[in-house]
């Protein structure tokens, strides 16, 4: 029987033969990435936090908020490079840091592995801002193939940072210093998320929030709570997108946009930062779509439907309104 375009049709017994590769075939690797690249990002990584760190450490052996005194919050920036003996100061608050950012994407790279997902290394990202860096991210070579390993994937990294971050923000909180007024003589506040407010009630009852100098460690670690806030956004292809996509695919792109416009107005009413970050995840909300995984209908398990529910509490605890305020 002829299918219309000069060929007959093939017989459906052929079309039910397995295809069974040979014995001695194996798929091709993915390139791997040179290591050199993600050492210099990190080794500048830790320049730049060192840098940062210097000044929470100095302000708080001087029993001071850190940039207060400071006409041009990033001038400080180069102060511990005229004065390296300065960089030491910094170890405590960089250490902490990277390592709660490293055990993000490690969290993620285990994942991935488990899953048998191809992975990079994680890269650190340098910036002279008042945090030292823009984090650090993997780069996924291979497709996912299912929700699970999709929500599996995008839910331990912020949990194994979370990890710990948490006791090095207990440790900071508990070890404060108890400064009255001393954020009112600093040109940077940094916010005081949920979780480091419950902390103080816990360590320092009917204490004033504002009255806390965080040690460096604190720091870092308060600094590693905003990350895993801004990791678990619903958007995107940011972590929190990756749980929502596995949890429903079909609203993801709708709640996408919903949380663009929604920082977009925090943005206008709080911390302005915000109002960039709603920018940037609406545009790439619609430029580049969440990449389909292969089997749709697998669903998730009541365990990992607990863990989204984890995910929005770890997110509440670590989100704060105002992370840094220029005054």
């Amino acid at each position: 029987m002829s299918e219309g375009n000069g060929h007959t049709r093939m017989p459906v017994e052929i079309l039910d033969i397995p295809f069974a590769p040979p014995a001695d075939f194996r798929p091709p690797r993915p390139p791997r990435d040179p290591v050199w690249p993600a050492l210099i990002l990190f080794l500048l990584t830790v320049v730049s936090t060192l840098a940062v760190g210097a000044e929470f450490g100095l302000s708080y052996a001087q029993n001071r908020e850190p940039f207060s005194g400071y006409q041009d919050p990033f001038a400080m920036m180069l102060l511990p490079f005229q004065h390296p003996a300065l960089l030491a100061l910094g170890i405590p608050f960089s250490f902490t840091l990277l390592l709660i950012l490293f055990t993000h994407e490690m969290g993620h790279y285990v994942a991935c592995r488990l899953y048998g997902i191809d992975a990079s290394y994680p890269y650190f990202i340098p910036a002279p801002t008042l945090f030292g860096t823009f984090g650090a991210f993997i780069r996924i070579r291979s497709a996912i193939t299912t929700r699970r390993a999709l929500f599996d994937v995008g839910l331990a990294g912020p949990v194994a940072g979370f990890v710990v971050a948490l006791p090095a923000l207990a440790y900071g909180v508990a070890t404060s210093r108890l400064v009255p007024g001393a954020e009112e003589s600093s040109a940077v506040v940094f916010g005081h998320p949920l979780l480091t407010r419950m902390l103080r009630a816990l360590f320092h009852p009917n204490l004033d929030v504002t009255w806390l100098l965080l040690n460096p460690i604190g720091r870092a670690a308060s600094i590693g709570l905003l990350v895993t806030a801004l990791n678990l956004l619903p958007a995107w292809q940011l972590d929190g997108g990756h749980i929502m996509y596995s949890l429903t695919s079909a609203r993801h792109a709708r709640v996408s946009l919903i949380v663009s416009l929604g920082l977009i107005g925090l943005g206008i009413v709080a911390w302005h930062g915000w109002a960039t970050w709603g920018i940037v995840l609406l545009i790439v909300s619609l430029r580049f779509r969440h990449p389909p995984v292969y089997d749709q209908w697998q669903p998730l398990d009541p365990a990992r439907r607990a863990w989204a529910v984890g995910a929005l509490v770890i997110f509440a605890l670590c989100f704060t309104p105002w992370p840094v305020t220029l005054q």
